[in-house]
């Protein structure tokens, strides 16, 4: 293409001015001969004139044309040169029968040959590995089902039938020695398509192999490793498994031994302060003496009784036997009973507590029983560990998503040493000699049971001034009825003339509230309350309400325990039992209603289906009711 364009572009060139250089002579000529011998001789002037400038053009065109080629040959001469001479590859041209007839520079740096050394008196096949010939051959035979030599033809025969040719072989230098090489095989064509020989363009492939060959190495290195790092983890988690299946049965066997303990400590504890509280309350009085004596009886009875119900929480919690019922509460709420339990020990001591009094309620989203016990055993040693005459400040904020509670005293304060091991069990942080009481074991119960209310625990200290612990839990919305689409809540209906009964045993206030509310719009129910499954107990054998709606984590017994006893109970186990909670996973829900649940309602409450399980129970509850009296009565 590229001779092409500048053979035309040299031309034209040239051509546009002798044409008009030549048309202008012969007007001129023409009008010349007419002026001077007339018409006729103008017609034969002008024709010997034509004549002239068709062969002035001719040999203008030969010029231009021999000045043009010869440029243009020389280049494409250079650029073929170049090409074919080039030593970064082999290129071996044969004649028809593959007899090499041209061998390259290239082909000579890789295979050792001088050119006169191979030219008409190799082939392609001699520089070649016999066996690989032997085997293309019959890898050719099977692929085109036709026989093919092995030789020459084994590897030209695709190239001459027009298919496209690129293989791998082996070529053998001059010495003897091998190497691989990437080979494309092209059939040269004369102008009647008749093949006159073939292009063999080959690279040394060495390189590539050799990269090849240590990729393999680095792939088989790293499936060893691999196989090596299975087998390591197989054999590691083998030993893991065997080692967590001891440790269980070790947790199992040291939980059946606290709970084992703990009832046998417990009896006979029961008597050491059972008959020491009913001495001290004799009549008369014991003497002085006596009554040191049964202080120290009672001093050591109830801290025993402490201990063991520390270690219990600790084994609890360790083996995951703990379960939360995490609903929305009002922190105030707790902080206010926590002060209640907490003031006697405040006087006793002299120490002056600051709680929140107004503002917000500060709702979370935590276990009501579990906040309770981590509050009392931050405020418990910080009266604890005070000075006297000091005291306790309680604040509660709320940054973002977080409700913050800090309790913060004026003792003596942390060192950095003291700060490191905070949170570990047994250790009393050097308070070993004192003559405070402990276990070492509170903090690291209250770290844990934060941390299953996926809360944060956290302290600050200075030497001196005092200490401040304190506790995040998540934020949350006060406790609220959920309506559907369309659902309105209950109107206030007039006074009825028979009453019914309902028991809700609840100890988080914020929900106790929120039932009555429901309750005071339905003026055929009488709303009893109970903080606590004992109380609650006692309630239903004494009221006889129609139904009873229990929570299910309750201090002192669970809801199943109670619900139990009321079963058990010919005076109670007629009255259906509904159990309201915030533990609402399906499986929860099974649990319960196997438990003898007459239902199993879920926090937060929807209001439709609270009332319709309200009025199923009271119609079950007076149809059995009537069932039963008529039974009596016969």
């Amino acid at each position: 293409m590229q001779t092409v364009e500048k053979i035309s572009t040299g031309l034209p060139s040239r051509w546009p001015v002798a044409l008009a250089f030549s048309f202008s002579a012969i007007v001129l000529l023409a009008i010349a001969a007419l002026a001077w011998r007339g018409p006729a001789d103008t017609a034969m002037l002008t024709g010997v004139l034509v004549l002239l400038l068709l062969l002035l053009l001719a040999a203008l065109y030969r010029r231009t044309l021999a000045a043009g080629l010869p440029r243009q040959l020389l280049k494409a001469g250079a650029l073929q040169d170049a090409i074919f001479n080039s030593a970064n590859f082999s290129s071996i041209a044969t004649d028809a029968q593959g007899v090499i007839q041209i061998f390259n520079v290239g082909a000579e740096r890789m295979l050792g040959y001088a050119a006169h050394e191979v030219v008409d008196k190799l082939t392609p096949a001699s520089i070649s590995d016999a066996q690989e010939i032997v085997a293309r051959a019959q890898a050719l035979s099977a692929e085109l089902d036709t026989p093919i030599t092995p030789g020459v033809e084994a590897l030209v025969f695709k190239a001459k039938r027009g298919i496209e040719d690129i293989y791998e072989l082996t070529y053998i230098r001059k010495d003897g020695s091998r190497f691989p090489a990437i080979v494309s095989v092209t059939a040269l064509r004369d102008a009647q398509n008749k093949v006159i020989g073939y292009l063999l363009i080959g690279t040394d492939n060495t390189a590539r192999k050799r990269v090849e060959a240590e990729q393999a190495m680095l792939d088989k290195r790293l499936q060893e490793q691999q196989a090596y790092t299975r087998s390591l983890i197989e054999t590691n988690n083998a030993e893991l498994e065997k080692a967590r299946q001891v440790a269980d049965k070790a947790n199992r066997a040291k939980s059946e031994f606290l709970s084992s303990m703990s009832h046998e400590l417990r009896t006979p504890l029961n008597a050491v302060l059972g008959f020491a509280q009913l001495m001290a309350s004799d009549v008369p009085p014991p003497t002085q003496p006596q009554q040191r004596s049964l202080d120290q009886i009672l001093k050591g009875g109830w801290y025993l009784l402490r201990l063991i119900n520390e270690i219990l929480d600790l084994a609890m919690i360790e083996s995951g036997k703990v379960t939360m019922s995490e609903e929305a509460m009002s922190l105030l709420d707790v902080l206010q009973d926590c002060e209640a339990m907490i003031a006697p020990q405040a006087q006793k001591r002299g120490i002056a507590m600051h709680f929140p009094r107004y503002g917000d309620a500060f709702y979370i989203h935590a276990d009501r029983t579990r906040v309770k016990q981590v509050m009392i055993n931050l405020l418990s040693n910080a009266i604890k560990y005070n000075r006297s005459g000091g005291s306790v400040q309680v604040v509660c904020s709320q940054r973002g998503e977080r409700v913050r509670v800090s309790v913060t005293d004026s003792g003596d304060g942390l060192d950095a040493k003291q700060m490191a091991q905070l949170f570990q069990p047994f250790n009393r942080l050097g308070q070993e000699n004192s003559q405070e009481e402990g276990t070492g074991i509170g903090l690291v119960v209250t770290k844990q049971l934060v941390e299953l209310m996926k809360g944060t625990i956290g302290v600050d200290s200075t030497v001196g001034v005092g200490t401040t612990f304190w506790v995040e839990f998540k934020a949350s919305r006060a406790p609220q009825l959920v309506l559907g689409e369309g659902e309105i809540l209950p109107v206030a209906q007039e006074d009825s003339d028979t009453q019914r009964t309902l028991l809700y045993v609840e100890d988080n206030p914020a929900n106790l509230a929120l039932v009555e509310q429901l309750i005071a719009r339905r003026s055929d129910l009488k709303l009893l309350t109970a903080i606590d499954g004992h109380l609650g107990i006692d309630l239903a054998r004494t009221c006889q309400p129609d139904v009873i709606l229990m929570d299910i984590n309750l201090p002192g017994i669970s809801g199943f325990g109670a619900l139990r006893i009321l079963h058990d109970d010919p005076l109670t186990s007629h009255i259906p039992v509904m159990a309201l909670s915030a533990n609402a996973v399906p499986r929860d829900v099974e649990k319960g209603l196997e438990a003898g649940f007459f239902r199993y309602l879920t926090k937060p409450i929807k209001v439709v289906e609270f009332m319709e399980a309200l009025d199923v129970a009271l119609h079950h509850a007076a149809k059995h009711g009537l069932a039963d009296d008529t039974t009596a009565a016969r």
